[in-house]
């Protein structure tokens, strides 16, 4: 949360709820936003997709994806959305949000069908993807075009798919602002629905301008629903994303974790890091593991240096090409590699269910980055692991995280003497990754002279690259 946000901005008027309203936790009241809706008191499992309200239709699509009833988020947000509310939704990960959004979205494109009908902005590529499968998932049977727009990927040939006037546009902010400017006869003017999935980083200040110009070119009268697992509460930053009168759908009282999930903490000096996953990941042998780095350069270190030692790890993060990134994702899920190793860029939204244990190898820097990392396991009613390393110079961060979360965790028990055993064969390998990052390293600014490229994550935003570079001219965005 921005501390520019001030605690007495108005609040946005609070809609009515027969259940009455229920205050966050870890917000004043006079942070929220509107009414939270209490869970239904009466027996969960009576709930069907007919009683939803839905049609036939998806009533049948959602048989076949094998989702037997719906999730608590879906039982409360969709019958809202299709009364019209807007909505703000917020629940753990792996709880079914993207179905809460993408039903009621499909069942008023079958009342009314028109092309450019529905946005979905997120704020990673991969994610994007994710959702543009499970929207084709749902609509297979009413004939629903999809669009990803990201950054990485040829704009001419996204311009093609946008001139075929999709249904359903997913687009991470920057690329659709991009398409918005430059790609003839393409207009948002008729949007009816505008989504914001993994609502608090596209509504935070790295996507500022990028949000701000989008908004001023659809419609006001739209429907707006934001999701996430981790929502900020400050009234200014919601009333960017003019909703009217919105309901707060929240299924949790604080911010969680799944009950099923087993987190621990390993405590350790920082000069050892690696001979402590080396061992973690020796000891956990046979299961699949999600490794999270807070640097791009440490991610493909790690992955050079565990690879090195015989085990079957691919890495991913932001500076590798979108096709790289995608094929990374795939081998992971296709269980070809066992070991992701990846940036924050994985952290939200990605829905992979054999991923056994999340290790963060870095400790995230925002707390509530720490639920969004850990919520790529225990996903769906399964069980999971969750180890977070803990050098001598992350205790702060770690006791913010545990304040977040309401709980303190449980120390992971390791014998010193036994991970010690390991140092010279990691060393070993730590060299010889230190050569190979270095070969790559001079790889590709050689490549980038040559084609005289900035090789930089296209996905990263504007606003952000301005602020680094100290420009200030600001560029009109005139409304087509």
């Amino acid at each position: 949360m921005d501390s520019s946000d001030s605690e007495n901005d108005n609040e946005i008027p609070q809609a009515d709820s027969e259940n009455g309203n229920r205050e966050s936790k870890e917000d004043n009241a006079a942070d929220e936003p509107a009414s939270n809706l209490k869970e239904d008191d009466c027996d969960e499992t009576e709930v069907t997709w007919k009683d939803l309200g839905l049609v036939d239709a998806l009533c049948k699509a959602c048989e076949e994806l094998k989702w037997k009833k719906p999730s608590k988020i879906q039982r409360e947000a969709i019958p809202l959305a299709l009364e019209g509310k807007d909505i703000i939704g917020l629940a753990e990960t792996g709880s079914g949000k993207t179905a809460a959004f993408a039903i009621p979205i499909l069942q008023s494109l079958l009342e009314n069908p028109q092309r450019y009908f529905a946005l979905i902005l997120t704020p990673t590529r991969e994610l994007a993807f994710q959702i543009s499968e499970q929207f084709e998932a749902l609509g297979t049977g009413i004939g629903v075009k999809c669009a990803v727009i990201v950054g990485g990927m040829d704009m001419m040939s996204q311009a093609a798919i946008l001139n075929r006037k999709p249904h359903i546009i997913i687009a991470t902010p920057g690329r659709l602002l991009d398409h918005l400017k430059s790609t003839k006869g393409f207009n948002l003017r008729c949007l009816k629905y505008l989504v914001m999935d993994e609502a608090d980083r596209i509504l935070n200040m790295d996507f500022e301008v990028e949000v701000d110009q989008i908004l001023k070119v659809i419609p006001k009268e739209r429907h707006t629903y934001l999701f996430s697992a981790t929502m900020t509460k400050k009234v200014k930053k919601l009333q960017r994303a003019c909703l009217a009168d919105p309901v707060k759908v929240e299924v949790s009282t604080k911010y969680q974790t799944v009950d099923k999930l087993l987190q621990y903490y390993v405590f350790i000096p920082v000069k050892f890091k690696d001979v402590y996953l080396v061992h973690i990941l020796n000891e956990l042998a046979g299961n699949s593991f999600m490794i999270f780095c807070s640097t791009c350069n440490n991610t493909v270190r790690t992955a050079l240096m565990i690879r090195n030692l015989g085990l079957a790890a691919v890495p991913l993060h932001g500076q590798m090409s979108q096709n790289k990134r995608l094929a990374a994702l795939n081998k992971f899920k296709a269980k070809s590699r066992s070991i992701l190793i990846s940036t924050d860029v994985a952290s939200r939204g990605l829905d992979i269910p054999h991923v056994d244990v999340v290790i963060n190898f870095d400790i995230p820097t925002h707390s509530k980055d720490y639920i969004h990392r850990v919520g790529r396991t225990a996903r769906a009613g399964r069980s999971g692991k969750a180890i977070t390393f803990v050098t001598q110079y992350d205790v702060e961060l770690y006791q913010r995280i545990e304040q977040l979360i309401g709980k303190r965790l449980p120390l992971y028990k390791t014998d010193e003497d036994e991970v010690m055993v390991l140092q010279e064969r990691v060393a070993e390998a730590q060299r010889i990754a230190k050569m190979e990052v270095k070969d790559l390293e001079d790889k590709k600014g050689k490549r980038k002279r040559d084609r005289g490229e900035n090789d930089d994550d296209t996905e990263n935003a504007s606003g952000v690259r301005k602020r680094l570079k100290g420009n200030n001219k600001k560029k009109n965005f005139k409304k087509r």
